[in-house]
């Protein structure tokens, strides 16, 4: 008798899981940590490191604490930026719980490099205003191009 199994679907990760994942591997390259280094200081693996960032295994909030500690970043930095489409569930409601506006998540198509100097650079500038001037400038010109 021949046994058939069905494979189960793999299940993708949550949305947000997947942005707090990508917004810790964005810190972590701006400071110029490697994964190994940050999984040392959790604890982890760096293949542990590997699953946070890309949204596979989800971050509990004690370790999301300890790393924004060793990132020096608040805990809010990891859900900046949200999209849209990551806050609403099926059903069409709202399920993020936090009430500030919503805006593009930041998109890297530049070389890796050039997008990573970029990121390193814009962290060390401390006045908000002047990021956001030149967040303003950045999107004039690309919009600019675009047309």
């Amino acid at each position: 008798m021949e046994k058939c199994e069905a494979m189960a679907p793999r299940k993708q990760p949550n949305p947000i899981d997947v942005h707090v994942g990508s917004r810790l591997k964005l810190r972590r390259t701006m400071i110029g940590m490697t994964q190994e280094k940050l999984g040392e200081q959790l604890g982890v693996t760096f293949q542990q490191v590997q699953k946070y960032e890309k949204g596979v295994n989800r971050i509990g909030a004690s370790r999301l604490q300890e790393i924004s500690r060793i990132l020096d970043v608040p805990v809010s930095f990891f859900f900046e930026e949200v999209r849209q489409e990551a806050d609403v569930s099926h059903d069409g409601a709202s399920s993020f719980g936090f009430a500030e506006e919503r805006v593009a998540r930041f998109d890297v198509s530049a070389p890796p490099s050039e997008a990573q100097a970029l990121a390193r650079a814009f962290s060390q500038i401390p006045d908000a205003r002047i990021r956001r001037r030149i967040i303003d400038l950045v999107e004039t010109l690309a919009d600019a191009h675009r047309h």
